[in-house]
């Protein structure tokens, strides 16, 4: 396990391997700060985003598609360290008023963009976040899953047919699994697919590996859980930091685990980004489709 040096982040989001330029990405949501970790050298980057980015991908026509405060953004990284931000679209402001802002997302197997909405303040337990879906052709569709506390663990299983979506509040822990039509960008049939209602940590960001293992960040338990396509717990990878907040895999030969986390104002490892090497491969992400 490799601590990546000279980060820290207040809260760690996001994580993403971009196969282009062979570099590791992810945001620090409060700072608007975006990060990027060269693969081959080791360099260290970072931008100041106009507004709070809580989650990223690789952008079809360059740059990156993010779900902010405010919407869906077309971000251009520039050489002085700031963020040309174009807003795409956003859902109307009875569903992203005051005091909410978008939360965890990536992109489909077919390049759509989806995140999920919340209210910030998560003492006061408002279930009123949505799942919603971007494309370049149709626009914004949503929200297609309503009643959300706080949005989280959004993937999909290798050949695309299977969503996995969790609500990391501590209210609900919960991770469904829905058949997904990859063709109408839309998924049916939800089933609870983990509880982890008295479990360690809660379910925060994931991945899903070559296997269709869906890999979990246990916020609050100080690690990284594999589960089963059928649900389960295969692996638990321990961690130095106790708030692990999403992971991705990456590199070369998709090998990589890179891991962020929250700190809560404890110091020591909290808000580190750490790299493990879990002998699992991950699947290559679909960058959006412009």
């Amino acid at each position: 396990m490799e601590i990546v040096a000279g980060v820290h982040c207040a809260t760690g989001e996001s994580p993403m391997w971009h196969a282009a330029e062979q570099a590791w990405y992810w945001v620090d949501i409060p700072a608007r700060r975006i990060w990027r970790l060269d693969h081959a050298s080791g360099e260290l980057r970072r931008w100041l985003a106009p507004e709070m980015a809580a989650c990223i991908a690789a952008h079809g026509s360059g740059g990156l598609i993010a779900g902010m405060e405010t919407g869906i953004f077309h971000l251009d990284l520039k050489d002085d360290g700031t963020v040309g931000a174009r807003r795409l679209d956003a859902p109307p402001a009875a569903e992203l008023g005051e005091g909410m802002r978008f939360n965890d997302g990536r992109c489909d197997r077919q390049g759509r963009f989806w995140s999920g909405t919340m209210f910030m303040d998560m003492g006061a337990a408002r279930a009123v976040g949505g799942l919603y879906r971007y494309s370049a052709r149709a626009g914004l569709h949503g929200p297609v899953v309503s009643n959300m506390l706080t949005q989280n663990g959004l993937a999909w299983s290798p050949d695309g047919k299977t969503m996995y979506l969790s609500d990391s509040h501590p209210q609900r822990r919960l991770v469904w699994a829905y058949d997904y039509d990859v063709d109408a960008g839309l998924p049916h049939g939800e089933r609870v697919f983990l509880d982890l209602t008295g479990q360690k940590g809660r379910p925060d960001g994931a991945a899903v590996d070559a296997d269709g293992c869906y890999w979990t960040c246990a916020n609050d338990g100080g690690v990284v859980q594999r589960f089963t396509p059928q649900g389960r717990l295969d692996r638990e990878l321990e961690l130095p930091m106790a708030k692990p907040s999403m992971c991705a895999f990456g590199g070369p030969d998709l090998d990589l685990l890179l891991v962020t986390s929250i700190d809560p104002g404890v110091g020591g490892d909290a808000g580190a980004v750490v790299l493990l090497r879990p002998g699992e491969r991950g699947v290559a992400e679909t960058p959006f489709a412009a």
